[in-house]
């Protein structure tokens, strides 16, 4: 008998979960303004799906503002979590997915660079057990791209990540996914995504259930 596929499903949270990416440009424009400096879309959608400290040394680079990283990072969370609490953005067909998933007894974990204090006001609006482990980029030594995030989500659910599908929007995402050993699904929102090995490409999780999510690649 086959173990169930799959073990659990790893969610990505910002550009997969929600489409909380215009939040935090607008909110780049705004911090970087406010400093003093210039910014561009470009340079915005350079950052998606990173550590938000490589993305507050970033912005303190090209951005040419005098602001230590740590505190972009802060003010930009102060300003991205002020309008999801107003409006949670929810991606096409996510919230049913995770329902769907979740009355199939599919554990699911979400795995985000954003801190804790952000996801928390998305937390609150979905079931309580949703997710039944969440890992923030405050809560791991190395950040997306590297595949620690994922591997700890999958340690802390007791599974191996080769059980286990990631659900993805960004290239940086992905390669964590993918490094870490799980099969991923891209569903590209702002960012075109590239191919690779273990990815599997679907343009909206709407229409997606549980008994059409891509089977497992392995290698």
């Amino acid at each position: 008998m086959h173990d169930p596929w799959p073990a659990a499903v790893l969610w990505d949270m910002d550009g997969t979960l929600v489409d909380t990416e215009p939040y935090w440009i607008e909110s780049e424009f705004e911090l970087v303004e406010q400093h003093g400096g210039t910014w561009s879309r470009e340079h915005a959608l350079n950052l998606v799906g990173n550590d938000l400290l490589v993305s507050g040394r970033y912005i303190r680079e090209h951005a040419g503002i005098d602001v230590e990283p740590d505190r972009i990072v802060e003010e930009l969370l102060d300003r991205v979590v002020a309008r999801v609490e107003r409006r949670v953005p929810w991606r096409p067909g996510a919230v049913d997915l995770l329902v769907d998933l979740r009355a199939h007894d599919v554990r699911c974990a979400l795995v985000t660079m954003s801190y804790r204090r952000f996801v928390e006001p998305i937390l609150r609006v979905l079931p309580e057990g949703t997710f039944e482990v969440v890992v923030t980029g405050d809560a791991v030594t190395q950040g997306k791209p590297h595949p620690e995030p994922y591997q700890k989500a999958a340690a802390v659910l007791g599974v191996p990540p080769a059980a286990t599908l990631a659900i993805e929007d960004s290239n940086t995402g992905a390669r964590s996914a993918e490094a870490a050993g799980c099969t991923v699904l891209v569903v590209p929102n702002h960012v075109p995504v590239l191919p690779g090995p273990r990815r599997v490409f679907a343009d909206t999780l709407d229409e997606l259930d549980y008994s059409t999510l891509p089977r497992p690649i392995s290698g």
